[in-house]
C-alpha cells in the first residue's frame, strides 16, 4: 500500500451508554437491546494489546466477520442487526458465555507450541505421537478457553467447564455443535480461496428470546489462521514454515524482539514500517478470504464518521 494511511481509530468515546473496552472492540450498550461494537485499529497478542495502533485493521476485521457471519447464517445463528459504519457492527444484546470455543483442524499455533513441549493432551482432546507443525489432525478438534478480561486465557476441557460452572452441559454441547459447523463452512469457504481454515475461535451468547446466537467476530484474521492451499503438500513435505494468513507474522515479530508476553518481559514498540506492512497484510487477507477489493474509507476523522453513521442511535449524536 503506498498511498498514506488513515489516521488510526485506536479509541472511540460515542457517549451511548455503558461502554466496554475489550482487547480490540469498544462495545456500547444503550439499554435497548442492542450493542453497538466498533471494532477499532488496536490489536493484541500473547494477550496484551500494543502501544502502536494498525490503521485500517478495524475496518478488515468488521468487514470480514460482516462476509462470514452473512454466509454462516444458515448454519449458525448470530447477533447481526446492522453494519453502518466499515467499524461498526450493531447486534443483538447477549449474555456471553464465558468460554471462547477454538476448533482446530491443524496441530498449529499454540497447539504446536503445547505438542513441541511434549504434550499430548490439549483441552482433554488426545494428540497422536509423530505429528508435525502444520499436520491435519484426524479430526478437528475443540480446546475451549476461559475468556480472561486480563491477562491470559486459560484451556480448559469441557468437562472442567460443567465442572466449574461455567457453562452448563446442555448449552456447552450445542454451542460446540455450532462451532464445528460454522467451521465446517469456513472450511469449505476457505477452500474456494485456496485457503486452508487451520484453527479459529468462536463466542456464543444467550440473547433474550433465549436462542444461542454466534457473536463478536467469526473468521477474522485476529480470530482465524488459514494457510495457503497451493503450497501446503510440499512445504509440509519439506519441513517448511507454511504460507499463512493471520497475525502470526506480529507474534513472530514479538518473539523476535524477546517478547512471549511472559512476566519481566518488556512490550516493544513496532516501528513505523512495520505498522505500515502489518495494515497491507491486514487488507491482503480481506480480499483473499472473500474475493473481493478491499475499498477503504480514508476519513481523516473516523470516530466522527462513526457518529454520522449512527445518528439514528439514540444519544450518538
Amino acid at each position: 500500500m503506498t498511498a498514506p494511511l488513515p489516521p488510526a481509530l485506536a479509541r472511540t468515546d460515542l457517549g451511548l451508554g455503558t461502554r466496554y473496552e475489550g482487547k480490540v472492540r469498544d462495545t456500547y450498550d444503550a439499554g435497548d437491546g442492542r450493542l453497538v461494537l466498533v471494532t477499532t485499529d488496536r490489536i493484541s497478542a500473547f494477550d496484551h494489546v500494543l502501544r502502536q495502533a494498525i490503521p485500517l485493521k478495524g475496518q478488515v476485521l468488521n468487514s470480514v466477520a460482516a462476509y462470514f457471519f452473512e454466509r454462516t447464517a444458515d448454519v449458525a445463528p448470530n447477533h447481526v442487526l446492522a453494519v453502518p459504519d466499515p467499524n461498526v457492527t450493531v447486534g443483538v444484546r447477549c449474555d456471553a458465555l464465558p468460554v471462547e470455543f477454538v476448533v482446530r483442524g491443524y496441530l498449529a499455533g499454540h497447539a504446536w507450541r503445547v505438542y513441541r513441549e511434549g504434550g499430548r493432551e490439549l483441552c482433554g482432546e488426545p494428540l497422536p505421537d509423530g505429528l508435525r507443525e502444520g499436520d491435519r489432525l484426524p479430526r478437528p478438534i475443540l480446546t475451549p478457553a476461559t475468556k480472561a478480561v486480563q491477562g491470559h486465557d486459560e484451556d480448559v476441557s469441557r468437562l472442567e467447564i460443567v465442572a466449574r460452572g461455567l457453562v452448563d452441559a446442555d448449552t456447552l454441547g450445542r454451542a460446540a455443535d455450532l462451532a464445528f459447523a460454522v467451521f465446517d463452512r469456513g472450511t469449505q469457504i476457505a477452500a474456494e480461496r485456496g485457503l486452508i481454515l487451520v484453527d479459529t475461535k468462536y463466542e456464543f451468547g444467550r440473547a433474550p428470546d433465549g436462542r444461542l446466537l454466534l457473536i463478536d467476530e467469526v473468521h477474522t484474521p485476529d480470530s482465524s489462521r488459514y494457510y495457503y492451499a497451493d503450497t501446503y503438500e510440499e512445504r509440509l513435505r519439506a519441513g517448511r514454515p507454511q504460507r499463512q494468513l493471520s497475525k502470526e507474522f506480529v507474534r513472530e515479530w514479538l518473539m523476535e524482539h524477546g517478547f512471549r508476553g511472559l512476566d519481566g518481559q518488556t512490550l516493544p514498540d513496532l516501528p513505523p514500517e512495520f505498522v505500515r506492512d502489518v495494515s497491507a497484510r491486514y487488507v491482503e487477507l480481506y480480499e483473499t478470504v472473500t474475493g473481493q477489493a478491499f475499498e477503504p474509507d480514508l476519513s481523516p476523522d473516523p470516530e466522527g464518521r462513526i457518529r454520522a453513521a449512527l445518528g439514528g442511535v439514540a444519544g450518538a449524536g
